[in-house]
């Protein structure tokens, strides 16, 4: 294999494993938005959001009041709360997973305040693993060369993805577990079947029998 090739290889392996989210979405007085992220242990996560407040007026979306934000509420796969607190309208939180998983981060708003049919509009951006972290501060703060960062992105890529590997064995590992499982189930369940159909045959046969005996045909 050549040396591009691998290096192409590799930077497919790092891009394929790398988890980095943007969206918007809009949400109403009592509802309560949910997202599930896939999260390997020991793995940093940043959310950052900002909240816009719908203008009938203007037909469009404006900064929310200072008054008006978001209650953040973070479980981990064992429904268990990592984070729960309320933030202003535009925030920045993160948190680090404990277990791997499918973690459940909810928003809702923290105001009762509303009038009828306003909506809000939350820009939310999830970042996992290395796209949590701030290259730009460490190089500051550590003093790296530019290729010493580089190094170390390339460092905390390879971790990431032995974190991403290691969650997906034992994705694989549950998932072959409920596969055997499921196959000695429906096994016994055939087992059960053939037995209830044999011995409904035996009784059938008895009381055919016992039925001609009765009428002296047999």
């Amino acid at each position: 294999m050549s040396l591009p090739y691998a290096f192409s290889s590799f930077l497919f392996v790092v891009l394929t494993f790398s988890s980095c989210s943007a969206l918007y979405f809009h949400i109403g007085e009592t509802e309560r938005k949910c997202f599930i992220e896939e999260i390997p242990d020991e793995t940093t996560v940043i959310v950052n959001y900002k909240v816009e407040l719908y203008d009938p007026r203007s037909g469009g979306f404006m900064p929310s009041s200072p008054g008006i934000g978001m209650h953040v509420e973070v479980k981990d796969p064992d429904d268990k709360v990592v984070l729960s607190r309320e933030y202003s309208s535009e925030g920045r939180l993160s948190f680090t997973s404990q277990v791997h998983g499918e973690h459940v981060i909810c928003l809702y708003s923290n105001s009762t305040k509303w009038f009828s049919g306003t909506q809000l509009r939350v820009h939310l951006d999830i970042q996992v693993g290395e796209h949590a972290i701030d290259y730009a501060n460490v190089a500051q703060k550590d003093k790296l060369s530019d290729l010493q960062l580089r190094v170390r992105q390339l460092l905390d890529q390879v971790d990431q993805i032995s974190k991403e590997q290691n969650y997906q064995r034992y994705r694989e590992e549950r998932f072959r577990m409920t596969s055997e499982s499921t196959n000695q189930r429906v096994l016994w369940w055939s087992i059960i079947q053939t037995a209830i159909l044999l011995a409904m045959g035996a009784w059938q046969t008895h009381h055919l029998k016992s039925f001609f005996e009765a009428k002296k045909l047999v």
